[in-house]
């Protein structure tokens, strides 16, 4: 007789287009204790998961370069996995800007799988264009695009434990609203209404997690009430999605730079998550950012 499935089986299906990171996120998948395996025919993928013995979770990494790959096998898998109770699948998507992806092809000289004698640029727009219905059903989404590779490890990792307990993972960030918003983000939260100290001589090339900006910010009268509020709706969605078994969340803060008072809320808000007991990690976007751009020069 044919063994079942272990019951609550984990399986991360990992996949993106050409050049996010696919395969490094699998090597951290792999370290991390799941059984790892990239390029496998999606028509070998059922026969692989009813296959007997297979006790450890696994990542399955799939896209375009594999030979029968297509959009359609990916969510009609997912909808078959999702439905059955002995089964936890995950889709990590790796996603990354156009800009950052023509410059990786060009710094290795590959080609691109989509466009083998024509320009890469043509490849990852056909690629991104054919990954949209993909790209709608990920349960992670993970822009690498600003990411070096241990920045894009403590992501996975973050994401991806293995302590056999059911966790809520959530994700805050602060964000400069001229850059745009956070791929990522479940929900964003504006603060630029809060005075800026920007305009503040002594607190402009400082940031907001630093005592005097993060003293300047909270003194703002609408501080108090604003950071209130968004704990107090913290308070209410977090356990309601951890309870429907959502794994993660990201919670994102905007201003125009980056670097104030966004950055003062995410640390707050973080902060208090932590202490009342939920996992959380924090990423300020520009001051990353900005660290990366000091180091290079």
């Amino acid at each position: 007789m044919t063994d079942e499935i272990t019951p609550n089986r984990r399986i991360v299906l990992v996949t993106g287009p050409a050049g996010a990171g696919r395969s490094s996120a699998l090597n951290v998948l792999e370290d991390a204790g799941f059984e790892a395996i990239d390029n496998i025919p999606m028509r070998m993928l059922r026969a692989l998961l009813e296959a007997p013995g297979q006790l450890r979770p696994m990542a399955l990494g799939v896209d375009l370069r594999n030979r029968d790959f297509s959009t359609d096998r990916v969510i009609e898998l997912m909808s078959e996995m999702r439905s059955r109770p002995d089964v936890d699948i995950e889709l990590l998507y790796l996603d990354c800007d156009t800009s950052v992806l023509l410059r990786r092809f060009s710094e290795t000289r590959r080609r691109h799988p989509m466009a083998p004698t024509a320009a890469p640029v043509d490849g990852i727009g056909r690629e991104k264009e054919l990954l949209e219905p993909v790209l709608a059903l990920a349960d992670v989404l993970i822009d690498t695009s600003e990411l070096n590779v241990h920045q894009l490890r403590a992501e996975v990792e973050r994401w991806f434990a293995l302590d056999g307990v059911h966790h809520l993972s959530i994700s805050v960030q602060s964000f400069s609203y001229k850059r745009g918003l956070p791929r990522s983000a479940d929900m964003v939260f504006d603060c630029r209404f809060l005075r800026n100290p920007y305009w503040e001589p002594s607190l402009r090339s400082m940031n907001g997690t630093q005592q005097p900006v993060a003293d300047y910010v909270r003194a703002d009268l609408l501080f108090r009430d604003y950071a209130t509020q968004v704990q107090d709706l913290c308070k209410l969605i977090l356990p309601a999605c951890k309870t429907e078994g959502k794994s993660h969340i990201s919670l994102a803060f905007g201003c125009t730079g980056g670097q104030h008072r966004s950055v003062t809320l995410a640390e707050h808000l973080a902060s208090n998550l932590s202490n009342a007991g939920w996992q959380v990690s924090v990423r300020h976007r520009e001051l990353d950012r900005n660290r990366r751009e000091e180091t290079q020069r």
